[in-house]
């Protein structure tokens, strides 16, 4: 394990013991069942799928979520504590895939009626079925109001047409909390459906291939005349978007820690890294320019950590932070490309080398500022806000 870099007042103000064990028994849960397997699971661009399973037995999976779905309930913290530590595998991909859940199941908590949630959401935090989230389509990304993905209804039925695209776990999901167009153009004809994998004219493309995320699979799902009973509606028909826009705040929480634990660990790969290496007779934290380069690294890290930290608070208060996670998401993806990049700069050659996790969490890092919300939508929701 690399050197670990944290400042223990951060982690105090926000952090309890109950935290703290959390913490520990998601970092046992890295250490023993998935480090020694990561980069085997980059090549073949998927981990095991019982993996979901021995994480739900550890409460992984139901953090967070009520203890009648099987989860476990607990603060915004408690989630952070879960995400950094499975950012520990050094693979963003394994932790996409993994929390999927965490993106489709929060509409059908917040808009569903309750034998939805005890339909759809039990199996998914036992580790039994898999969830994913279907926004994104193959003609348009950020622009959400304009899904095209239709659902027209047919009696106790709707007939679903289109594709989505980049969906995470998409080759395997069981159940994807879809968006479509059940209305008129724009906003308000967009309605959220539970599509169920085994409904006949529901097809998967391969993997597709990307520059990070490796161990996750992502693809393109189709839609051919899919008949979705209308009881799977989330909430009510034409509403939503409403409930797209509620899970972009959890989302882009998400990322920001995600992009914060990225920045971090390249850091600590580059202390220890720098404290080994010889150049010209000395190691290269004997170098002033190695030692400053450090020092900005980690000024970056913790500033943006504990930006993040503190709007995570301030949301798991109930204080509106749409226009201060769409910053805290932009900073901590400027952070995290600004240290992925020097960190492998620092290990020169070796930095671009497969094997090294500086590598992988440079490649990784990319999608952040993407995923989510693009750094371009992030400022145009803050300068709305403001203006």
């Amino acid at each position: 394990m690399a050197y670990e870099f944290k400042t223990e007042s951060t982690y105090q103000e926000y952090f309890t013991k109950a935290h703290d064990m959390v913490r520990k028994s998601v970092r046992d849960f890295i250490r023993k069942e998935v480090l020694p397997y990561i980069d085997d699971w980059e090549e073949a661009c998927e981990f095991p799928r019982e993996l979901y399973k021995k994480a739900a037995d550890v409460g992984i999976l139901g953090m967070g979520y009520p203890e009648e779905y099987g989860g476990t309930p607990g603060d915004v913290f408690f989630q952070i504590a879960v995400s950094e530590e499975l950012m520990r595998s050094t693979s963003g991909g394994f932790c996409a895939g993994l929390g999927s859940l965490n993106i489709a199941i929060p509409p059908i908590l917040k808009l569903g009626t309750e034998e939805q949630k005890k339909k759809f959401i039990p199996p998914v935090l036992a580790g039994e079925k898999i969830a994913a989230l279907g926004i994104t389509e193959p003609g348009g990304g950020s622009d959400v109001a304009n899904i095209q993905t239709t659902a027209e209804r047919d009696g106790d039925h709707y007939i679903v047409n289109g594709s989505k695209t980049f969906i995470t776990s998409g080759c395997r999901a069981d159940q994807l909390t879809c968006a479509v167009r059940t209305g008129g153009e724009g906003a308000h004809g967009i309605s959220l459906l539970v599509i169920e994998a085994e409904t006949p004219g529901y097809s998967v493309s391969e993997k597709l291939k990307k520059t990070g995320w490796w161990a996750s699979d992502t693809a393109e799902i189709y839609f051919d005349n899919c008949r979705v009973p209308a009881a799977n509606l989330l909430g009510e028909e034409n509403q939503g978007f409403y409930g797209i826009m509620m899970n972009f705040q959890d989302e882009r929480l998400s990322l920001a820690i995600m992009a914060n634990m990225t920045a971090r660990m390249a850091l600590e790969e580059a202390i220890k890294y720098t404290k080994e290496r010889k150049a010209f007779g000395k190691t290269l934290t004997g170098f002033q320019v190695t030692r400053h380069k450090l020092a900005d690294m980690a000024t970056m890290v913790e500033a943006s950590t504990e930006f993040t930290y503190r709007v995570a608070a301030k949301i798991g208060a109930g204080v509106d932070q749409i226009r201060e996670v769409s910053m805290a998401k932009n900073f901590a993806c400027d952070i995290s490309d600004k240290v992925t990049y020097d960190a492998v700069q620092l290990f020169g050659g070796y930095g671009y080398m497969r094997g090294y996790p500086v590598e992988r969490l440079y490649r990784d890092n990319r999608i952040l500022s993407i995923g989510g919300g693009t750094r371009e939508i992030m400022n145009e929701i803050i300068s709305r806000l403001m203006l």
